[in-house]
Parts: C-alpha cells; sequence; structure tokens
C-alpha cells in the first residue's frame, strides 16, 4: 500500500487519467473528488463487496447442468 499525504485542494494521479482531489477535511471524515473516464466504474467499498458477494450467490442459484448437453 502507497500511503501519500495531501491537504485540501491536493490532488494525485493514477494511470494519467485518475485523479484524485482532497475537497474537504472535517475531523476524522475526509471528502475526495475522483475525475475518471465514464467506462471506470467507482464504488466505495462497502457497496463493492456487497455486488460481489449478491454476484457470487446469484451463481450458486444458476442451474449449470443443461450445458453439457450443448456440447
Amino acid at each position: 500500500m502507497l500511503a501519500l499525504t495531501r491537504k485540501k485542494g491536493e490532488s494525485l494521479v493514477i494511470n494519467n487519467n485518475i485523479e484524485i482531489t482532497v475537497m474537504e477535511v472535517k475531523g476524522d471524515q475526509v471528502k475526495l473528488g475522483i475525475t475518471a473516464p465514464k467506462e471506470i466504474p467507482i464504488y466505495r467499498k462497502e457497496v463493492y463487496l456487497q455486488i460481489q458477494k449478491e454476484n457470487e450467490e446469484s451463481m450458486k442459484a444458476v442451474d449449470l447442468s443443461g450445458l453439457k448437453d450443448l456440447f
């Protein structure tokens, strides 16, 4: 993990096309602004983990037994 120190209004750039800017700092909360191409999905980690969990559960519910008849 890379740990950087940034102040309000300062940014960092990832892969030449993603910019993360510190918008505000209040106590133990930091507001970030993210500029990235539209095709790059951006999620809060707890939302991302929930999506992954739901995807795994939906795959368990799918009956793939009929697939072998296709080949």
